[in-house]
């Protein structure tokens, strides 16, 4: 048997790739769309990627599903029958390929059995496989992969639909099934492997793990969600499970949509153009072009074009999906094409498809004095006093659960991920943003300035200071 943990940094994300080396077929278990890595790796392994499963239909990036079946129509796709019409993958109903999945399904892939459990919960659909290497002579399954129903050290969170998607009414129904699911585990061997779909740093859960793989005896002992749920209170489980989940970003809605209906380009393409100086500032003035800019915050609050988008390296798909629109005309800096299709890339990750080229960070100096820009920032620690003096109105875009612990008492509320839904709640009035750093307070003061706000002001730094703020 082969199996490979395939994971993407940026997405705190995995899929798997499981293979029967006798057969030299494959099963790949939730792709990402951009699905030339997954073919080099089977084929440097002597395999052949056969089929493709997903253990549910995901909101935070594009699933690769629908790039493979048109990359091979004759590739199967296991997808799930449960949760209702509403939560089927309308794009493959009517392919040839498509291999409806319910509790108790089988999946054969050469030696290789998967079992289909129904996990509803993190969403009505949501199923889980475990594998048995009957290859090896096994007649017990060996590993469970868990989606995004249990994590390493947390469970999928039951909000999702009702915080992004604007499902009302269902985080409490999520939460009960979530409880009911759980306990499914319970008729497992502790010994079964745990592989997930996500790891720290997702939204799919408040509390994931770092480590990429755990048992289910160890998550027994030590996952604090997954003991409540065991405990058989399923009360005190729903209370828990839905306290301090922090805002989604609002791109979920629309990559649950597209998942579910299916979208028109699906194969990914890594070329994208240097531009001219001339190109790019005509695009600004007459097209409205937006400057994706991910140089560090050192560099990009101080000098960058007007109208930039600052979006961090380092939480790139968290910043991209809160602050930049899928119809939005895009420019790329970048150092060079290589680091540019990484960006070209990871954009259309989350659906985000129109790049125009890219610019070298070096041309800046050569740009109309019209279009150069900064952003006038203080240092967090001064920051209640310094928005006093100027009359500015303190916006805080931590998540809720940040703010818990303090906030300034004339603050605005408005978590980063919010940012393009609850623009409206932001007057036109003088602003200083801050964070917990001030990388979101950048990303959201650029996002302002974009937006027609005159006079943005950015904190930087952690602004943590206890005589200066009021507790909850």
């Amino acid at each position: 048997m082969f199996l490979k943990q395939i994971a993407n940094a940026d997405l705190a994300q995995y899929a798997y790739l499981i293979g029967c080396q006798k057969s030299g077929e494959a099963l790949l278990i939730d792709p990402l769309q951009d699905i030339q890595q997954y073919l080099e790796i089977a084929n440097a392994d002597g395999l052949k990627i056969t089929a493709v499963a997903e253990t549910h239909i995901h909101a935070d990036f594009i699933s690769g599903a629908q790039a493979f079946s048109k990359y091979d129509p004759g590739i199967l796709l296991y997808l799930s029958d449960e949760g209702g019409d509403f939560w089927r993958s309308e794009w493959a109903l009517g392919l040839s390929a498509y291999r409806p999945m319910k509790e108790g399904s089988i999946i054969k892939i050469g030696n290789l059995s998967l079992n289909v459990i129904h996990t509803p919960g993190h969403t009505p659909e949501h199923v889980a496989f475990l594998l048995t290497d009957m290859g090896g002579g096994a007649d017990e399954p060996m590993a469970l992969f868990s989606g995004d129903f249990l994590f390493v050290g947390d469970v999928g969170r039951p909000d999702l639909l009702e915080q992004a998607a604007g499902f009302s009414g269902s985080q409490q129904e999520g939460a009960h099934d979530l409880f009911h699911s759980l306990q499914k585990l319970s008729r497992l061997p502790e010994y079964i492997q745990v592989l997930p779909g996500h790891g720290a740093g997702s939204s799919c859960g408040k509390a994931l793990g770092a480590v990429p793989s755990s048992t289910l005896g160890y998550e027994v002992r030590f996952n604090e969600a997954l003991k409540f749920a065991l405990q058989g209170d399923k009360d005190s489980f729903v209370s828990y499970i839905l306290d301090g989940q922090p805002e989604p970003p609002s791109y979920f809605a629309r990559m649950k949509k597209i998942n579910r209906e299916g979208s028109g380009n699906q194969m990914v393409r890594n070329d994208v153009s240097l531009l001219s100086i001339n190109e790019v500032e005509r695009g600004i003035v007459e097209q409205g072009w937006v400057i994706v800019d991910t140089r560090p915050l050192e560099a990009f609050i101080p000098s960058h074009i007007r109208g930039s988008q600052f979006v961090s390296r380092e939480y790139f798909s968290d910043f991209a999906g809160s602050f930049l629109e899928p119809e939005a005309k895009l420019v790329l800096v970048a150092e060079d094409n290589l680091r540019a299709r990484e960006v070209l890339v990871s954009l259309k990750r989350l659906g985000i498809d129109h790049v125009m080229g890219f610019v070298h960070p070096d041309s800046f100096d050569d740009f109309s004095e019209s279009l150069k820009h900064s952003i006038p920032s203080m240092q967090a620690s001064d920051l209640e006093e310094s928005a006093l003096d100027e009359k500015r109105l303190i916006l805080d875009v931590r998540k809720a659960t940040e703010r818990k612990g303090f906030k300034y008492q004339s603050s605005l509320h408005l978590p980063h991920a919010r940012t393009i839904p609850d623009l409206r709640e932001v007057p036109l009035v003088p602003l200083v943003i801050h964070c917990q750093s001030g990388l979101r307070a950048a990303g959201v003061a650029s996002f302002l300035l974009r937006k027609g706000w005159q006079d943005v002001r950015c904190a930087l730094g952690s602004p943590l200071s206890l005589r200066k703020v009021v507790p909850v």
